[in-house]
């Protein structure tokens, strides 16, 4: 039988992108649900982006319930917890608060199965659905089977919007504001730092295109040991550890382009609608297949064919992100930069007339 739920909870507390790539069940749930409440669980790190989703109703930081998870469930109205990632503490929790409807994925993690009772059984290894797609299995116990493609999800998005007069202070001198996250904190493979820089050089020939360093303050300090010819380019500013992930969302959201390898705010970007490109390796399970951005301006690069014993390598990079070269990246900057150019003469003749 299908659930019917009144108050569901979806957990999921890992990394940014995942996060960003499971928003879109919220909209999913609402749209063939319209009275549900949703609520979803997240890391403190992570719940600026949630809280900007308008089709969740209250987010959860798991760190404030943590001391005592069962207490919490008991407390609360929350009759359905869709485990989107395991979490082996919060499961058991569920379980002995008597959650009525537990969904996991039994093929996960073997607590799944003891302590979900609506489980769905799939395999991440196995399957050819991007990350995206692959959070719709967890709605096959409401009776929703199928799973929409990834035009529909980027659609499915629904941020509220934010702003920051820093933000709008910094971007404000300069026609067209490109973000460049150099790093992705371990989370996949990285364009070299030493192309980031060839990029900077290429563009400096375009006098209205600035770049826009991003990333942790931890990120920022490896950029000035490692990256000097990058930051001494005077199209280049370093914001590293600078903002708040709030102010990151609002610079993305207000910049004209967005460059980076496969880590949150690459996906975050491709969710707010603004000009994305991904640089990914062809190689599972790294591959665009699973984890490209997925927006309405999203792209990526990548190469055809991966290089020798990719997957086994440890190395942040690899010859499949060394052969994306600075100029290919560069055609597609310019021609982003062409087209914002077209927009904006657009929006001011409209404002004129």
């Amino acid at each position: 039988m299908a659930i019917k739920s009144s108050h569901i909870l979806i957990c999921r507390n890992d990394n940014i992108g995942d996060v960003v790539l499971t928003l879109p069940i919220t909209a999913w749930l609402k749209q063939h649900f319209p009275s549900v409440k949703i609520s979803v669980m997240c890391r403190g790190y992570a719940a600026a982006v949630v809280r900007r989703c308008s089709t969740v109703d209250d987010v959860v930081e798991c760190e404030s319930v943590m001391d005592d998870p069962v207490r919490y469930f008991r407390q609360s109205d929350i009759d359905t917890v869709i485990f989107a990632q395991p979490d082996r503490r919060f499961a058991i929790a569920a379980f002995k608060a008597g959650i009525k409807h537990r969904v996991g994925n039994a093929r996960q993690k073997v607590y799944q199965l003891l302590f979900c009772n609506r489980r769905v059984r799939f395999s991440k290894r196995t399957t050819d659905l991007h990350e995206a797609q692959i959070n719709f299995e967890f709605l096959r116990p409401f009776g929703l089977g199928s799973i929409p493609d990834l035009e529909t999800i980027a659609g499915l998005y629904q941020f509220k919007p934010e702003t920051d007069a820093q933000v709008s202070a910094l971007l404000a001198p300069h026609r067209f504001n490109l973000i460049i996250h150099t790093k992705s904190n371990g989370h996949g493979r990285e364009w070299p730092i030493g192309h980031f820089a060839k990029l900077a050089d290429i563009l400096k020939t375009q006098p209205d295109i600035h770049l826009w360093a991003t990333g942790s303050a931890a990120e920022g300090r490896w950029l000035e040991e490692h990256a000097t010819a990058l930051l001494e380019s005077q199209n280049v500013s370093n914001v590293c550890g600078k903002l708040t992930l709030a102010q990151l969302g609002v610079m993305i959201s207000l910049a004209d382009g967005l460059i980076a390898s496969g880590t949150g705010p690459l996906h975050l970007s491709a969710a707010l609608g603004q000009r994305t490109l991904g640089l990914f390796p062809p190689t599972r399970p790294m591959h665009p297949g699973r984890w490209a951005p997925v927006g309405p301006r999203a792209q990526s690069l990548f190469m055809p064919t991966s290089c020798p014993n990719c997957r086994e390598k440890t190395t942040p990079s690899c010859e499949c992100m060394e052969n994306i070269t600075p100029e290919a990246v560069s055609e597609i900057v310019l021609q982003w930069a062409e087209e914002a150019g077209r927009e904006k003469h657009a929006r001011n003749e409209a404002c004129s007339t």
